[in-house]
């Protein structure tokens, strides 16, 4: 008989949950971006006429500032509403997903599609599992 152990986040401070949380996926989205760009993605994309580049710039930026704005918040809240922990576990994740769209919209080549898509999904898990990390650094 095999058993399979689960492995669970870490309990962290709130500071070391949003530092890991953003690092982490922005370390699997810069190799994302990597590999797209080696399977021919051009990260580019039409608007009024100019051509626009949506990488590395904006891969980077669009995936440090809302998991920094969203977990500074709910650090800062936590103090004052318990529950905003587990309230943010659903609102960051339905945003990063929700999001899939504005990449489509965009009419990016569809190797660039599929690569910046893949890179919400993450941002979606890191999240999850940061803010995880955080309310378990809070009740340990």
């Amino acid at each position: 008989m095999t058993t399979t152990k689960i492995t669970q986040p870490p309990a962290l401070s709130r500071t070391k949950a949003i530092a890991f949380t953003i690092v982490g996926a922005l370390v699997v989205n810069v190799v994302i971006w990597l590999i797209g760009l080696v399977a021919g993605g051009s990260f580019e994309f039409a608007q009024d006429g100019k051509v626009n580049s949506a990488a590395p710039g904006g891969v980077i930026m669009l995936t440090i500032v809302p998991a920094l704005i969203g977990m500074t918040v709910a650090a800062l809240l936590v103090p004052y509403w318990s529950s905003v922990i587990r309230v943010a576990q659903v609102i960051g994740p339905v945003l990063a997903l929700g999001t899939i769209y504005l990449t489509i919209d965009a009419a990016f080549d569809g190797v660039s599609t599929i690569a910046l898509a893949a890179m919400h999904v993450v941002l979606a898990i890191a999240i999850f599992v940061g803010l995880e990390s955080m309310q378990r650094g809070r009740t340990a």
